[in-house]
C-alpha cells in the first residue's frame, strides 16, 4: 500500500511541476495576450490570465470574496483528493488511482497560482475557424483527464457488474 501511495501522491508532484515549470516558461517568453501558431487553423500558444475558473467562469466578477473563495474551495479539492489516496488505496482501481492523482496535482497547480498571483496563467488554445475552446494550461488537463479516468473506471466497474 505504500508503494501505491509513494507513485500516486509522486504522480501529482509530477503534475505539479510540470504545471509550474509551463506557466513560468510562457509567462517569460510570450507577451501578454501574444499568439503563436502550432498548428494554424487548430492549436496556438498563447499567454492569457484567468481570475475565475474553468472557462473564464468569474473572470469578470469585482467580488472581493472571488479569490478567497476559490482558494478555499481549491485547497478542499486537493485534501479530499489526498485523503481519497491515503485512506482508499485497497478500494480503488488502477484508472481511478491515477485519475485522483491527476486532479490532486492539477488542483494543487491552479490553487498555488492562485494563492501566489490571484490568478491562473493559461497558454493551451484549441480553435477551429472562429469556434475556440477557452485557453486552459497542463493543470487544468490534468484534471479532465483525471475526471475522464475515475468516470471510465466507474463506468468499467458497473459493466464488469452486470456482465458477471
Amino acid at each position: 500500500m505504500a508503494d501505491f501511495r509513494i507513485k500516486a501522491y509522486s504522480a501529482a508532484a509530477a503534475v505539479f511541476v510540470l504545471d509550474r515549470l509551463s506557466k513560468a516558461w510562457i509567462e517569460s517568453h510570450i507577451g501578454f495576450q501574444d499568439a503563436h501558431k502550432v498548428i494554424p487553423g487548430f492549436f496556438d500558444i498563447v499567454h492569457s490570465e484567468n481570475r475565475g475558473i474553468a472557462f473564464g467562469i468569474l473572470d469578470g466578477s469585482d467580488s472581493a470574496w472571488r479569490t478567497a473563495l476559490l482558494i478555499a474551495l481549491s485547497l478542499a479539492a486537493v485534501a479530499v483528493m489526498g485523503v481519497v489516496l491515503w485512506k482508499s488505496a485497497r478500494k480503488l482501481d488502477r484508472l481511478s488511482q491515477l485519475g485522483f492523482a491527476l486532479m490532486m496535482g492539477g488542483a494543487a497547480g491552479n490553487v498555488f497560482d492562485r494563492i501566489v498571483w490571484g490568478r491562473v496563467t493559461d497558454f493551451l488554445l484549441l480553435y477551429i475557424g472562429q469556434h475556440e475552446w477557452p485557453a486552459f494550461n497542463v493543470a487544468d488537463s490534468a484534471i479532465s483527464i483525471g475526471g475522464g479516468l475515475v468516470i471510465l473506471d466507474l463506468l468499467l466497474s458497473r459493466q464488469a457488474a452486470n456482465v458477471s
